[in-house]
């Protein structure tokens, strides 16, 4: 008889949403309670989870960032890469250049890479930039845009030039 093995668990792990039933009670009380707690209390509330005086009078926004604070307080925040990629796509959103560079994508090869690949008999060299690519000297923001330039039609640009996948997290 094999003798049975326990999942690998970290230690001091922790919980997720829908794996303990009494946490998952203990902090939809709590959310429930914040739209029945009185503006002075929300305040108060504010300043022990936040270490700091609540910015506004506005309700919604105090429950709301409240029920979002106990939440990360016990089942963890978003990592410190996802926080440091939305970061960066938000400045790109926003037309910031501050911090160049294309947003964390383990596909993107190093800036100076000529990628090349032959369609229908042509031989296409594109250039990687910091902030985009560039053939035949025009400027594009994505490899899928030169991927349509070259085809015609949409396809995905990193597929196109034979650039692996990124890696999956394993679960």
């Amino acid at each position: 008889m094999r003798p049975t093995t326990r999942p690998k668990t970290k230690p001091h792990a922790l919980p997720r949403p829908g794996e303990n039933n009494q946490t998952d009670g203990a902090i939809l009380a709590q959310l429930t309670a914040l739209q029945r707690m009185p503006m002075t209390e929300l305040k108060a509330k504010w300043e022990d989870l936040f270490a700091a005086p609540a910015p506004n009078n506005s309700r919604a926004f105090l429950e709301l960032r409240l029920g979002d604070r106990i939440q990360q307080l016990m089942y963890g925040g978003l990592s410190r890469e996802t926080r440091r990629t939305l970061d960066l796509l938000a400045d790109e959103a926003e037309g910031k250049t501050a911090r160049k560079g294309m947003a964390g994508d383990g596909r993107n090869p190093r800036t100076g890479t000529k990628l090349v690949r032959a369609w229908n008999g042509t031989e296409h060299t594109v250039t990687v930039l910091q902030d985009g690519y560039e053939m035949g000297g025009r400027k594009f923001k994505s490899l899928s845009a030169v991927a349509k330039m070259i085809t015609g039609t949409n396809w995905n640009g990193f597929r196109f030039f034979g650039l692996q996948d990124k890696p999956r997290s394993r679960a």
